[in-house]
């Protein structure tokens, strides 16, 4: 006899005891929540559609219709689900696809996305054990779990682009520095010179780290000092005339776009946040208790808990937006689904709708508005407002204590500077 599911069928049946949707024979039922055995997975057959058997830690064998087996890892990294691949059964065991799972829980208890780890991995197998590459990537992977998950991306994807395909398989000892110039000559010829200096450093770090484990004995990379073009350090456009910025902020008022980025942008001033640590803001951070957004060190740039004093103006504003947001994880969701945060162009694009050129105002503007004009106000401390930016923090060891560093201040500040602002909008002037 077939057994129908009550509910709609996914094309994809789980076993749990009882199993959804097609025949079940005593050969291949399963006990609810028991760890799988070799010869349970032995003895069951196909059953003419895909299947999944669940061990336990987010480990299952998917057995497709026609009977492969395949290991499959189910996990979330920075609130996404994600899946890895460990190979078929039994070319990889029962034993083995556990010893893989494990690894890559201790990628995920490290900061580390186990995609990413496997990807690195695999790829160095291909290097040899004294090559460039080899040690180039042992040097991410014992660097990347004290990095934010966008840096480290951005550095294994530069050294992937525009370093290995050039000296990745070159024994790292054989490497002159003429050879390397050549690598960075190329990252400038297309106009990188920013990326060309990063390159540069990255190497350093990685021959630094080969010296220190004892498989190179200098650093070419210091023979090439002064070598590359340097360059012009940019600023991010701001505005800092009192009267320049209250027409910024009627303007913003007056934005006719989607109502969720009208939020964001209400609040970037009132919170000194980068971008993107706004635009990932999820409501879980935040207390209207105590009035305060604490973000976690994963998603702060120095790695670092960050804590926002939230004034009453701030405190406001989320309260505007939280009937019409409060179904998402985030504050300020994408314009499209509500499991995604808001585009990254999004308040830059605002910007230019409102009639902003590139070089008068950004996203990361508000900032430096905040920056400068605390700064010349002479009311606070440089240390109080250097804290609230966030800036990243040198000392490792400070850096996991500092989030209520001057805390006090940096409430009082907040408040003050909202307050300011308010004044600014409606077109008045106030003297520190």
């Amino acid at each position: 006899m077939v057994h129908r599911s009550p509910y709609k069928s996914t094309g994809v049946h789980t076993l749990s005891g009882v199993f959804l949707g097609v025949l079940v024979t005593t050969t291949n039922r399963i006990p609810p929540k028991m760890p799988l055995t070799d010869p349970t997975i032995k003895n069951f057959q196909p059953t003419g559609e895909k299947v999944r058997l669940w061990d336990s830690g987010g480990l299952y064998l998917e057995v497709t219709s026609k009977g492969s087996k395949l290991w499959r890892m189910k996990y979330r990294f920075q609130g996404k689900e994600k899946l890895l691949s460990f190979g078929l059964y039994p070319d990889v065991s029962l034993k083995n696809a556990r010893i893989l799972r494990d690894k890559a829980r201790v990628s995920l208890s490290q900061g580390l996305d186990p995609s990413l780890t496997k990807r690195v991995e695999k790829k160095s197998l291909n290097a040899g054990k004294e090559s460039f590459e080899f040690i180039a990537r042992e040097w991410f992977l014992n660097n990347a779990p004290v990095w934010a998950k966008s840096h480290s991306e951005k550095i294994i994807r530069r050294l992937e682009l525009d370093v290995f395909p050039w000296i990745g398989k070159r024994a790292i000892t054989e490497i002159q520095a003429p050879e390397l110039l050549l690598v960075f000559r190329r990252i400038e010829a297309r106009g990188a010179k920013d990326t060309a200096h990063r390159a540069f450093q990255n190497c350093a770090q990685i021959f630094r780290f080969a010296i220190s484990t004892g498989r190179a004995s200098r650093n070419p990379v210091f023979d090439l000092k002064g070598s590359l073009a340097p360059i012009r350090q940019a600023h991010f456009s701001t505005i800092t005339d009192p009267e320049k910025v209250g027409a910024l902020l009627r303007a913003i008022d007056s934005y006719a776009g989607s109502n969720v980025t009208r939020f964001a942008l209400r609040l970037a001033p009132l919170v000194f946040l980068r971008p993107g640590e706004l635009r990932h803001g999820e409501w879980t951070e935040v207390s209207f208790e105590s009035a305060e957004w604490r973000i976690p060190a994963e998603k702060m740039k120095a790695r670092a808990v960050h804590v926002v004093p939230l004034s009453r103006q701030a405190i406001r504003i989320l309260n505007e937006i939280h009937p019409l947001t409060n179904e998402s994880r985030y504050i300020f969701p994408n314009g499209r689904t509500f499991h995604r945060p808001m585009s990254e162009n999004a308040i830059l694009a605002a910007l230019r709708r409102m009639g902003y050129e590139q070089g008068e105002m950004t996203g990361h503007g508000f900032r430096s508005m905040a920056s400068t004009m605390l700064n010349e106000s002479g009311l606070w401390s440089k240390d109080a407002i250097e804290r609230q930016l966030a800036h990243g923090e040198r000392n490792e060891v400070r850096a996991a204590y500092n989030h209520a560093e001057y805390l006090n201040e940096r409430r009082e500040m907040l408040q003050w500077w909202a307050d300011y602002l308010d004044t600014l909008k409606i077109g008045g002037t106030v003297n520190a």
